[in-house]
């Protein structure tokens, strides 16, 4: 996979850690964005060192953390029944599991669990829930999960040829993948350009279209099934383009955005996230 080095946007702002500006680069083969340039290995841990990064904390401080953490939980039933209706109960693995929520809700759901996350701070946290980890994809034996999960994953990986190589080889043959992702073609992405909180660069690495996901499972013998709509993002991403915009959480116009963006995606079926329901 080679990446033609056209600037989508430039100076593109990591509003969230570092404040230092990056460039999207766009391939059109693959129609998808690239974060450029691509921080180090050794260097990319260094972005996710922020108390606000929500994801790896259980925090409920503000407002905004005590809506996101509610608004979680009804999202975690949503995805256990988006789960179910593709699959039988079985092995599931979370990539990215953070502090543990879906992993625990997935074993009370009769899943046997099994996660990977590499903050220590949020496994730590898991595993005080009682969350099995594995250290790494490596150590995983192959064919051994009927289901695996990415929730906002798979656009923090640095090698996303070997990433998806290896879901193939731990999937069961008639396995099946779970992958949210952000979508810069939505209207909220659209609408705040630059501004837009889903582009998180460095911390996303990888920004991609529905044509770009199923291309690159394809080329893995992966088949994409299903698209599907995350409606509660358009609110949570316009709330936080809100703040990088206009300096604050304008919660009655981010309302509005991710309401208009809702309503674009009947149509256009472009929605702020999708979730890739993709097979063996």
């Amino acid at each position: 996979m080679s990446f033609k080095n056209n600037i989508f946007f430039n100076k593109v702002k990591d509003f969230s850690v570092s404040k230092e500006i990056f460039d999207l680069h766009y391939n059109p083969e693959y129609d998808m964005l690239i974060t450029f340039p691509k921080p180090t290995l050794e260097k990319l841990p260094s972005y996710y060192e922020s108390e606000d990064y929500i994801s790896h904390t259980d925090g409920k401080r503000s407002v905004f953390e005590k809506v996101y953490q509610l608004v979680k939980g009804y999202a975690i039933k949503n995805k256990l029944k988006t789960i179910s209706s593709f699959s039988s109960k079985g092995n599931l693995l979370d990539i990215g599991a953070g502090t543990g929520e879906f992993l625990i809700a997935a074993k009370k759901d009769g899943w046997n669990i099994m996660g990977i996350e590499p903050s220590e701070k949020a496994k730590n946290i898991a595993k005080s829930k009682g969350v099995q980890f594995s250290n790494d994809l490596a150590s995983l034996p192959d064919h051994s999960f009927d289901v695996i999960t990415m929730w906002h994953v798979l656009e923090h990986v640095p090698d996303l040829n070997n990433q998806i190589a290896e879901l193939k080889r731990l999937l069961k043959p008639n396995g099946t993948i779970f992958i949210a992702v952000p979508n810069f073609k939505s209207f909220d992405a659209k609408y705040y350009q630059e501004y837009w909180a889903a582009f998180d660069v460095p911390r996303h690495l990888w920004h991609f279209s529905k044509k770009s996901i199923k291309l690159l499972f394809a080329e893995k013998d992966m088949k994409l099934i299903d698209v599907l709509p995350m409606k509660f993002d358009s609110y949570y991403v316009s709330l936080l383009s809100e703040k990088y915009k206009n300096g604050s959480m304008n919660f009655i116009k981010a309302l509005w955005v991710g309401f208009k963006s809702n309503q674009f995606a009947k149509s256009k079926k472009e929605y702020s996230s999708h979730i890739y329901v993709i097979k063996n």
